[in-house]
């Protein structure tokens, strides 16, 4: 007769939850943003060694800490636990629930700072942002660049945009759309911060 070792408490719900991959799935976000587990570690307040034991399975993420880490991926919570069925996609996120970044975690003085308007919808075709740009002497504009397209309403201020060689002024009121493939940069051209919706899009295939 074969006897059956009885799971504890905590055993059952480490088994139920291995069973989402979690870790998997949380080292594909990563990987697919190219962020460093350092710099993971800096948005999200973690240890790098702590997100290692989370991606390799060896701790178990609490709700919290799935939260935050979504938030900085710009997904919903789902995102770790829903089948992939397909169904009508209809998400909120209230003022309240939304998280403040910097540009970068290990910049002591942020060029801008942002807040993703849809962290809770699965698969977007894409991202949209809350955007606050500090005053910044234009050799202080750090230029970057990524995959897709980029567009920019401004809704209060005067802002700066260095699109390769040339900048342009937006007023509130005034928006642009860009191949974001190309070097660009922001900053706000009054004393005070330029407030701007800002919304990326993939890739065209």
């Amino acid at each position: 007769m074969i006897v059956m070792k009885e799971e504890s408490g905590p055993e059952t719900v480490k088994r139920v939850l291995a069973s989402y991959e979690l870790g998997r799935k949380l080292k594909q976000l990563r990987l697919r943003k190219k962020i460093g587990l350092v710099d993971l570690g800096r948005h999200t307040g973690l240890s790098a060694s702590m997100l290692s034991q989370l991606e390799n399975g060896k701790m178990v993420p609490t709700l919290p800490t799935l939260a935050r880490i979504a938030m900085v991926f710009d997904v919903g919570i789902d995102h770790f636990f829903a089948d992939r069925r397909k169904k009508a996609l209809f998400s909120v996120v209230r003022k309240e629930e939304r998280m403040r970044f910097p540009d970068r975690p290990d910049a002591s003085m942020p060029a801008y700072h942002f807040e993703c308007l849809a962290f809770s919808s699965q698969e977007k075709s894409l991202q949209a942002y809350l955007a606050e740009f500090q005053p910044l002497p234009p050799q202080k504009v750090i230029p970057h660049v990524h995959e897709g397209a980029e567009f920019i309403h401004v809704l209060e201020g005067s802002l700066g945009v260095f699109y390769i060689d040339e900048e342009t002024v937006l007023e509130a009121g005034d928006s642009v759309y860009f191949d974001s493939a190309h070097s660009h940069g922001y900053r706000s051209l009054l004393a005070t911060p330029a407030r701007a919706i800002v919304i990326t899009t993939p890739p065209r295939i």
